[in-house]
C-alpha cells in the first residue's frame, strides 16, 4: 500500500510498519528543534481544528512525553510515549500509545524517526512499528493519513517562522 497526502508519503513495508516521509524545507537541527520541544510542538500537532491541551515533553532516553488535544466531538485525545533514544538531529527512537482503553492496555507502538538534511532541506522518516498486524490495520482504518498529512502541513509553515 502507497499513499500520498499533499507531500506525505506513506507505506507498509512489513505486515506490522507504517512508514511515513515528508520533505521540509528547512535544516534538519531546526526541524529537529521543532520536533521535539513542546513549546514548538502545541503549533503544529494535530488537526488545525483541534486544541492543544497538553504539550509535555522530557526528551532524553527514559524520558516521557504526553501530548492532549481535543477531537472533533470535542473529546479529549489523549497520546503518551517514553524516549528510547534521542541523538540530535540525527534520529528518535520512542513508544507512542493512544492512553484510552482498550488502547493502552497493550503493548505500545514504537517510532524510529529520522532527519537527514540535504542542501538545506530535510526528508523526515517516521517508521512505526505496532505489536500486532491488527493494531496497524486498525490505526490505518481510522483515517490517520489525513491527520498526519495535516500535521506535517502545519509543521511546514510552523518552520517557515522558525527560518
Amino acid at each position: 500500500m502507497t499513499q500520498s497526502a499533499s507531500t506525505l508519503q506513506i507505506t507498509t513495508p512489513t505486515d506490522r510498519e507504517i512508514v511515513m516521509t515528508r520533505e521540509f524545507d528547512a535544516p534538519r537541527d531546526l526541524v529537529f528543534e521543532a520536533w521535539t520541544n513542546p513549546e514548538h510542538v502545541r503549533n503544529w500537532w494535530g488537526m488545525r481544528n483541534a486544541t492543544m491541551l497538553v504539550c509535555e515533553g522530557d526528551v532524553r532516553p527514559g524520558g516521557s512525553w504526553r501530548y492532549v488535544t481535543t477531537g472533533q466531538d470535542g473529546e479529549e485525545v489523549p497520546f503518551t510515549g517514553v524516549y528510547q533514544e534521542v541523538a540530535p538531529p540525527d534520529r528518535l527512537v520512542y513508544t507512542e500509545t493512544y492512553d484510552v482503553e482498550p488502547f493502552n492496555l497493550g503493548e505500545p507502538a514504537v517510532n524510529t524517526v529520522t532527519f537527514t538534511e540535504d542542501q538545506g532541506r530535510t526528508l523526515m522518516t517516521c517508521s512505526t512499528q505496532y505489536p500486532t498486524k491488527e493494531v496497524r490495520d486498525f490505526v490505518l482504518s481510522t483515517g490517520m493519513e489525513v491527520g498526519a498529512a495535516e500535521s506535517y502541513d502545519r509543521l511546514a509553515e510552523h518552520l517557515k517562522t522558525l527560518a
